[in-house]
């Protein structure tokens, strides 16, 4: 049975399942850690949502969170299915999850940001939507 939960508390088997989900996700070298999953889950600001196949985790979202003067945000991010279930709506069915998670928190903006050349993801977004925005995304990496 399908399902979606929030990361309430870390386990090996979770850090196993989204480290496999996040290699799907980049192709650059990403090391997630228990730390990093402790973090998520007592930051104010971000949880992550798994998606379960009975006892299996296939797919993951995170939702972030900040307040501006401009109004509350909210940012969909790594959103991943795990590639041999692909093709079964399980990307829309998560996104439409978030989309109900926000749309309860009152008046705010759900963002995201893809690829072009993720062209499956893109119309799927459109598909529930998003509306696609013409702007410069720019970005600074810091490494410790």
């Amino acid at each position: 049975m399908l399902h979606i939960e929030k990361v309430e508390k870390s386990s090996e088997f979770i850090l196993e399942s989204v480290s496999k989900l996040i290699s799907q996700l980049t192709s650059g070298d990403v090391y997630f850690t228990k730390s990093d999953i402790d973090n998520i889950i007592s930051s104010e600001c971000s949880n992550l949502y798994l998606l379960y196949n009975d006892d299996i985790i296939v797919g993951m979202f995170t939702l972030a969170h900040y307040i501006t003067p401009t109004g509350k945000k909210y940012w969909l991010e790594d959103v991943v299915i795990s590639e041999d279930m692909r093709g079964q709506s399980l990307g829309k069915r998560m996104v439409e999850e978030a989309i109900r998670i926000v749309s309860k928190d009152g008046k705010s903006k759900l963002m995201l940001t893809s690829k072009p050349s993720r062209i499956v993801a893109n119309k799927l977004y459109q598909s529930v939507g998003f509306q696609k925005k013409e702007t410069n995304v720019y970005k600074m990496d810091f490494d410790k």
